[in-house]
């Protein structure tokens, strides 16, 4: 691997977490106001490679993907003022177009976790 390939990805990484930490701290004072949001947390983002894009994954706590897909359309009525505070936060020329989706993996990992707990009460782990 070349250093400018490994430059690129640190950048991308540096960039990445950046978006996860401005991101959660603007959505968490967005369900001060909008307490329907409140059951949602920012899981982890995903910056597309050519940075145009942005995912950010939501981990439901109540109700899981069905809730999260109600609180889609509030959600969405909140992106251009996420978008407007990452870009006062950001000294970048761009900010990119961001995109909600559900985390399911969260949802598996944790049933994955209660059956190895189930399995170790019943003595077969």
């Amino acid at each position: 691997m070349s250093s400018s390939t490994r430059q690129r990805e640190i950048k991308h990484a540096q960039r990445e977490s950046f978006l996860l930490r401005e991101i959660s701290t603007s959505f968490w004072q967005i369900t001060q106001d909008e307490p329907r949001l409140a059951p949602l947390y920012v899981d982890h983002v995903q910056l597309s490679p050519d940075g145009s894009r942005c995912l950010i994954f939501f981990y439901c706590s109540q109700g899981g993907e069905p809730l999260f897909q109600e609180l889609m359309p509030l959600l969405i009525l909140y992106k251009p003022s996420m978008r407007t505070a990452l870009a006062k936060a950001s000294s970048s020329k761009y900010v990119p177009q961001l995109q909600f989706v559900y985390a399911g993996q969260v949802e598996k990992q944790r049933r994955v976790e209660e059956l190895i707990d189930t399995l170790k009460k019943e003595g077969k782990l």
